[in-house]
């Protein structure tokens, strides 16, 4: 009698939105993730892609900039009133702006046009392992750091004098690993690879940008920061307050 071999559980197969007006576009993008094993929806404009998004539930959304009936930013404007699926901007080759105010919207990353299959998948693979790397819990839910600011690591939320501040999951995974270092030096190349992955190491732009967005959130005076003070030309260190609250 043949050992009973056990099967071995399927992959799970993610979902990626499309959403570009150029059918070759689509089409390009269609067969390279197709090849890498993702399963690919199309919408032709912002409307449709929308509604996709409502009702075959992507895990991943590509978003051209420049679309017919709702371009690509008021999309993303309308899709965070109801849905934090991860985005990737899909930007003319140098519009740093574009990239810029698709970040400032909620874009979870960009990818400048034109681009290669590799650079492609590799962004899509990272932007999922983010959305479904496992939480953090520490052991106390709520962490307070001093009389005005409190973080809430179950809502991930910010508690700044008893008003709670949502944070978006980039946001959030930022914070989380500036506390986790309170009163170290963290620099951009070791938070890009904890927040972002390490295929972000030299995109520091992004960390200015986010820690731009905490400061507004959690900040008395952003321009004079107490909680997030920058080391120039390394990174950023959380306030020490763990020994300030010894003193």
């Amino acid at each position: 009698m043949s050992a009973r071999v056990p099967r071995s559980s399927p992959r799970e197969v993610h979902r990626v939105l499309v959403v570009d007006d150029e059918p070759r576009m689509i089409g390009f993008i269609r067969m390279n993730l197709e090849l890498e094993g993702f399963q690919v929806i199309e919408a032709h404009d912002g409307l449709a892609a929308l509604e996709a998004v409502r009702t075959q539930l992507p895990d991943v959304v590509l978003l051209d900039v420049m679309m017919p009936k709702l371009d690509g930013f008021e999309t993303l404007r309308m899709l965070r009133e109801f849905s934090s699926i991860p985005v990737i901007m899909l930007t003319a080759k140098g519009e740093e702006d574009d990239r810029v105010r698709g970040l400032e919207l909620g874009a979870d990353d960009y990818v400048p046009k034109p681009f290669g299959p590799r650079e492609l998948v590799s962004r899509v693979r990272a932007v999922l392992r983010r959305a479904e790397a496992v939480n953090v819990s520490p052991k106390r839910a709520v962490l307070k750091i001093d009389d005005r600011l409190s973080v809430d690591f179950n809502r991930r939320e910010v508690i700044v004098e008893g008003e709670r501040i949502k944070l978006r999951p980039t946001e959030y995974r930022l914070l989380y690993h500036l506390i986790e270092n309170a009163g170290w030096t963290v620099t951009h190349e070791q938070l890009l690879a904890k927040v972002w992955g390490y295929e972000y190491r030299d995109e520091t732009h992004y960390v200015r940008l986010y820690v731009n967005y905490l400061r507004e959130k959690i900040e008395e005076d952003p321009a004079n920061p107490k909680y997030i003070l920058t080391e120039r030309g390394v990174g950023y260190r959380f306030m020490d307050f763990k020994r300030e609250k010894e003193e």
